[in-house]
């Protein structure tokens, strides 16, 4: 009995397509626990998105009390959030999403996208604005929403004017699957 039960749940879950997760990404750790390990790996494995376009290995410090931030080939997360659960998945994947900028965008690029998103500047060179003014921030919040659209993502936007919904899921998915040369993981077909 136990084997036609198994047998009958392959055939059924080979009758679907496979799952829209990505995952992925070229990472290692520096400090936090298996468990903080795990909740990393869980937050990009919940994304649609595919983190292995970013080029090189990035190093993930996981500290008590630190400042959650990203620099090229370096994110540091906090272990208290971490401790959160899934209300931290989406702050793993913004900082994550850094990466794809720091490695994958060139000025060309960052300047269209700060127009697309509707930015002033695209990255802390102009110093003193809002969060939510820089295109790399709003690039990072919205592909956190975008390929991540779930009850439990932390960035869901709320309103309009929200920092992830610098532009709509669909077509921000379209141009940066478009921009990366990457499979839209939400397209049909």
């Amino acid at each position: 009995m136990r084997r036609l039960l198994v047998l009958a749940v392959l055939l059924v879950s080979s009758a679907f397509p496979a799952s829209a997760l990505a995952g992925g990404g070229n990472y290692g750790f520096d400090g936090g626990t298996p468990a903080h390990h795990a909740q990393v790996r869980a937050a990009l494995e919940a994304s649609a998105f595919d983190w292995n376009v970013v080029p090189e290995r990035v190093t993930i410090h996981l500290r008590r009390g630190v400042l959650s931030h990203a620099t090229r080939g370096h994110i540091w997360l906090d272990t208290r959030l971490l401790a959160s659960g899934r209300f931290a998945w989406a702050t793993v994947q913004d900082e994550y999403a850094h990466q794809v900028d720091f490695f994958r965008f060139d000025p060309a690029l960052r300047l269209e996208l700060t127009d697309r998103l509707g930015a002033r500047h695209w990255c802390y060179e102009v110093r003193g604005l809002a969060h939510h003014e820089y295109g790399c921030e709003r690039f990072a919040s919205t592909l956190v929403w975008a390929f991540w659209p779930s009850k439990d993502n932390a960035y869901r936007p709320t309103s309009a004017g929200d920092e992830a919904a610098a532009m709509g899921p669909r077509p921000f998915r379209a141009l940066v699957s478009g921009l990366l040369g990457m499979r839209n993981p939400f397209a049909l077909g």
